[in-house]
């Protein structure tokens, strides 16, 4: 069959470990045999980080700028230990929040459901999607760790030099830790209306939980600025549709999620979006099935897998040994960044391409053929079978095959 043409370039940016392994299987197994592929390629992994001091993840970013869509493998955002391994001058930061700060987008994660497989929390019965914001907060803090006696104090000077706000943080009486983290009413804004849009395009309620009743100012902002926007832009709008907007503390907001059905938005800060969007993929069944896209206010778009680089497998992979990797939210992250190209450049052979391609994905699990993670996973009396990543991708292949015959 002829390969389906681009006409504009994806940027493509590579990762790390079992991830980047998995990453060129997907392309030689479901994408170069049918996909003319233009890809923008970045290099994300660690040892090209450290030869570029990072300058390869700020280009990535300014080049999704530039063509309005990429996709993104999974990458290691180094700890200490990462650093001796590594050999790396400085503990270099996480790529998805830079990446996350210049595009000033929101992070929208939803989990892949399929029949066989029933959520861990029994009263679950429709996807939960995550809204994240993906600026500030503690992935762009500054940390200072004094080792001695000291005072600790948050100082705000204006533009033209004068000191208008100072307030002791802490007297330090012995060794301790700081950090300091920002936002900005401009992003806040943005994340607010990613959201508001985003109920409204998919027909969700949306919820909106913070901690205002601690962060009488930083939290707090939060909850004000977005109450002020639904008010003045989205409430008539909301109500016609017939969905709601619902403010609350993030730790009521945890119980009511546990209680109820799903089928709605629920929007997080940076940090409580990271977390929540694990503990809700892994309850509806793993985090490789869960769905991760970066929407910035400019309409750009960057699609990656929610989980890491699973480094236990890799080192299993290294030694030779076979691994059953699960590549789900890797190829979803690849389709959904094809179907929006598609989408933005009018070509509806890519677009069905992306969505024969998720199908496909589907039809194999349907069929009990899945990656081990899974297995242990589907409800009593389905049989299901293991295979290892490269025979579970071969196997979407044959199916996407007849699909596309």
């Amino acid at each position: 069959m002829e390969k389906i043409k681009m006409t504009t370039p994806l940027v493509e940016m590579d990762g790390d470990e079992m991830t980047r392994v998995i990453w060129k299987m997907i392309k030689d197994e479901l994408l170069y045999p049918f996909v003319d592929l233009k890809t923008e390629y970045y290099d994300l992994g660690l040892p090209e980080r450290e030869k570029t001091k990072d300058k390869v993840t700020f280009d990535s970013a300014y080049a999704n700028k530039k063509y309005g869509v990429s996709v993104k493998c999974a990458t290691i955002t180094p700890n200490k230990q990462r650093v001796e391994e590594y050999n790396l001058t400085q503990m270099w930061k996480s790529p998805n929040g830079t990446i996350r700060a210049i595009l000033d987008g929101t992070v929208f994660r939803a989990p892949i459901l399929i029949d066989s497989i029933k959520p861990a929390v029994r009263n679950w019965k429709k996807p939960i999607t995550i809204a994240r914001h993906a600026y500030g907060d503690v992935y762009k803090s500054t940390e200072y760790r004094p080792e001695e006696q000291g005072k600790a104090e948050l100082v705000f000077t204006d533009k033209d030099g004068n000191e208008k706000f100072r307030q002791t943080i802490y007297d330090f009486e012995c060794p301790g830790v700081l950090q300091g983290q920002y936002n900005k009413d401009t992003s806040i804004r943005s994340f607010a209306h990613s959201c508001f849009n985003y109920a409204i395009s998919t027909k969700q309620d949306l919820w909106f939980s913070t901690k205002d009743t601690i962060s009488k100012q930083y939290d707090q902002t939060f909850k004000l600025i977005f109450q002020e926007i639904y008010e003045n832009d989205y409430k008539a709008k909301f109500e016609e549709l017939g969905i709601t907007y619902f403010y609350t503390l993030i730790d009521d907001a945890v119980a009511r999620v546990i209680r109820s059905e799903g089928g709605y938005i629920w929007a997080c800060k940076n940090y409580d979006g990271d977390v929540m969007s694990d503990m809700v993929s892994t309850a509806f069944g793993s985090l490789a099935m869960m769905t991760s896209v970066l929407v910035s206010p400019e309409g750009n778009f960057e699609y990656e897998a929610a989980h890491g680089t699973v480094t236990r497998h890799y080192y299993r992979y290294l030694k030779g040994e076979e691994t059953s990797t699960n590549p789900m939210a890797t190829i979803y992250a690849w389709s959904g960044a094809l179907r929006k190209r598609g989408e933005l450049d009018n070509l509806p052979s890519l677009v069905d391409f992306a969505n024969k391609l998720e199908e496909s994905c589907i039809d194999t699990l349907n069929d009990g053929i899945m990656t081990k993670d899974l297995v242990g996973l589907v409800s009593e009396g389905t049989k299901a079978t293991a295979v290892n990543t490269l025979t579970f991708i071969k196997e979407i292949r044959s199916r996407l095959e007849k699909k596309l015959a």
